[in-house]
Formats: C-alpha cells, sequence, structure tokens
C-alpha cells in the first residue's frame, strides 16, 4: 500500500511516497519556485538527488510534473497512478470546522477556502493542490490532515481571548494552534521509546524550527499550545514575532505611519530571531555570530531560549506536572547550545542534562542525565509519516 503525501506552499511543493507495509520512504521531492520562469524540481530516489529545471507556472503544472516522474521507468517508485491507496494533503487551517482528517469531497474543498482568511499564505496553496489532483488523478481517495485538528481537545477556557465575546462568535478568533501533525507524531514515538501508554503520560513538544511551537500533550490530547489564532503566535521564531503585548502594533502604526500590510510583513519577516539579531532567520547563523562576540545574536538566542522555558513551564501548570520533554525540528534536533540553555532554565523542576549525549543532532537521543527527574529527547520528526498514516485509516 503506497501513500503519496503532498504539501503545498504559496510557490512551492514538497511531496513523499511511503511504503505502509515498511512505513519506510520510497521517494521524495521539492519542487520551488512555481510561477516563476526559473522553477525547479529535486527529486530523491533510492538516496540519489535528481535536478529537473522545469518551468511550472502554476501548482497543476508542477503536480503533473511530479506525477510524471513518480512514474517514470527510471525516476518512479509506482506503474501508475492508481497504485496510489491514497493522497494526503497537508492544510495547515481547519477553523473550527475541521476537528479530524477527512476524505476531501467538494464540500471540504469549500471549507478549507472558508477558512483562508486564518490562513492566507497556505491554505489557498493547499486548495490548488488538491484541485489539481481531483483533475490529474480523478480516481485516487484524497484525504486532508488538518495542523490544527489535534488542538481540538484544548478546553474552552483556554483557547478563547480576553476580547468581547461578539468577535469569537462572529469570526471565529480564538486559539487553534498549528504543528499538530508533529505533536502527534512526536508523542506517540517518545511513549514507544519510554515504553509506556501515551495516555498514562504528561508530555511537552518543543517544535523548534523556523516556525516555533510548544504543546502540552497530556493522555494523547493536545491540551494547551503556544500558536494561536494564525502560525504568528507563541514564542519567537526564524522571523516571525510571537506574543507581543497587543499595543505595539497601533503604537508603531502611528508613530511610522504603518500600514496593516505594513504590520503583516514586519511581524511575520522581520521580527523574531532575525530582527533581534539582524543576522538571519537560520539559529545555526544566529549561534555563530554570538560565539563569535555577537551581541545582539546573543541576545536573540537569550530571548529565544527563555521564552521556549518559560511555555514548558506553563504546560506543566495545564497538566499538573510533566514527564517527559521532547525537542524536534531544525533547532530542536540539531541544536545542543539552545536545547542545554532551555532546560537550565528549568532546573528548579529537578531537569538535568547529559552534556555528552546532548551533543548528538539529528537522530533520536535521551539526553536527560539519570538522574533527572524529567525525562528529556531528542527525536526528529516525520510528519509525512503521520500523514500517511492518517490518509491509510480513510482510504482502507
Amino acid at each position: 500500500m503506497k501513500i503519496l503525501v503532498l504539501n503545498s506552499g504559496s510557490s512551492s511543493l514538497k511531496y513523499q511516497v511511503i511504503d505502509m507495509d515498511t512505513e519506510t520512504m520510497l521517494a521524495k521531492g521539492y519542487f520551488e519556485r512555481i510561477g516563476q520562469e526559473d522553477s525547479f524540481l529535486t527529486h530523491t530516489v533510492n538516496g540519489q538527488k535528481h535536478k529537473f529545471e522545469h518551468r511550472a507556472k502554476n501548482h497543476e503544472q508542477a503536480i503533473a510534473f511530479v506525477f510524471k516522474r513518480l512514474i517514470n521507468e527510471h525516476y518512479g517508485v509506482i506503474d501508475s497512478l492508481e497504485d496510489l491507496a491514497g493522497i494526503g494533503h497537508r492544510v495547515v487551517h481547519g477553523g473550527e470546522k475541521f476537528k479530524e482528517p477527512v476524505i476531501i469531497t467538494d464540500e471540504v474543498i469549500k471549507g478549507i477556502e472558508e477558512c483562508s482568511d486564518l490562513a492566507p499564505l497556505h491554505n489557498p496553496a493547499a486548495v490548488l493542490e488538491i484541485k489539481a489532483c481531483k483533475k490529474l488523478a480523478p480516481d485516487v481517495k484524497m484525504v486532508a490532515v488538518f495542523d490544527t485538528a489535534f488542538h481540538h481537545t484544548i478546553t474552552k477556557e483556554k483557547y478563547i481571548y480576553p476580547i468581547p465575546y461578539k468577535y469569537y462568535e462572529k469570526y471565529g478568533i480564538r486559539k487553534y494552534g498549528f504543528h499538530g501533525t508533529s505533536h502527534n507524531y512526536v508523542a506517540h514515538r517518545v511513549a514507544e521509546i519510554v515504553g509506556k501508554d501515551i495516555k498514562e503520560l504528561k508530555i511537552v513538544n518543543c517544535h523548534l524550527g523556523q516556525g516555533c511551537s510548544v504543546c502540552a500533550i497530556k493522555n494523547g490530547e493536545s491540551v494547551e499550545t503556544s500558536m494561536g489564532l494564525t502560525p504568528l503566535g507563541g514564542i519567537p521564531m526564524g522571523s516571525r514575532s510571537g506574543d507581543l503585548d497587543p499595543s505595539i502594533v497601533t503604537y508603531l502604526m502611528q508613530k511610522e505611519g504603518f500600514s496593516v500590510d505594513d504590520m503583516e510583513y514586519i511581524l511575520n519577516k522581520q521580527s523574531g530571531l532575525y530582527g533581534m539579531s539582524g543576522i538571519s532567520v537560520d539559529m545555526r547563523d544566529i549561534e555563530a555570530e554570538a560565539l563569535s562576540g555577537g551581541r545582539h545574536a546573543k541576545l536573540a538566542m537569550d530571548v529565544f531560549h527563555y521564552q521556549v522555558a518559560q511555555y514548558i513551564a506553563k504546560c506543566a501548570v495545564a497538566m499538573g506536572g510533566i514527564d517527559v520533554i521532547t525537542f524536534t525540528a531544525g533547532i530542536g534536533e540539531r541544536a545542543p547550545i539552545s536545547r542545554k540553555a532551555i532546560c537550565d532554565y528549568l532546573k528548579f523542576f529537578g531537569v538535568k542534562i547529559d552534556e555528552k549525549k546532548n551533543e548528538t543532532r539529528k537522530e533520536e537521543v535521551e539526553i536527560s542525565a539519570p538522574d533527572s527527574k524529567i525525562r528529556v529527547f531528542a527525536i526528529p520528526t516525520n510528519e509525512e509519516l503521520m500523514i500517511a498514516r492518517e490518509t491509510l485509516k480513510l482510504c482502507t
């Protein structure tokens, strides 16, 4: 049983083909600069990368080109599209309408479009992707898996914002949370590693990459998370601000004459680690600058580490304690300095790090010391596999 997983951005397309009998990845790829003259595809199969320069004016043309690679005798992993048991689509925002993965119908597509105001950079691209697949592979079942769905177990007192209630009723303004597929995967994986039923564990998962979120997972369910109405909220990220005093926005608009679009751009593209450091959105660049004596880079790292640790403590309040802390995604999997700095703030919880084990990168590893009261792990995430599992459930 083979599942194709697709994840579209406004000008990009990522994909994997996974053999669900063994849960092994057969092929993966990344189509970049869709809509531009210099668009290209990097397709990996059998460990070998193949680059194809191909102009794709839109997502439909990009997906059509990918499909041809997947059935190609030299680069392919299936004989025909009918060999696919299903296609799983990552959709960022499901609003309050979609609380679990669903088989895609015309009604579902309409529902995803209706959530586009909440995720204007992501949902429209997902709709383009879905419509293209519907046209190019009409006989293959498709499933939408929503980043927000995992967080629908968060209770109302934790997701309602302290603004007039009518705006929740009118516009659905509330905390939704994101990275749900990643949080779900890592929580189940760490339960397997420690050999306990996930329903017996209180887990805090820190998904730290260019986008970052922290999630409290109790009894296998999300009970608190850092991101909010949109993926802009929560802890600082690569170029996103995270939470702010709301008056900062209106103050800057008054002082600088910024428009709404200006502020959206500043908060999403010029803030976070990049804004504080003035260096990069990439923690590796910021870390190198900080180690060379860069004051702003060090400050950016200090702010980031402190706020992640703060949110872990908040998660302890939400769950009444913590059994396991996990780190995942680019920073979580590859930045020992950041993991240690965050855990150092949590010494009062009894967290202790094995510094030698903490040097491990991009591998599953327990980084806590034997006498740590809370176990700490670094676990590479696998959102594509989680989407494939959800897709298979609904397509068989």
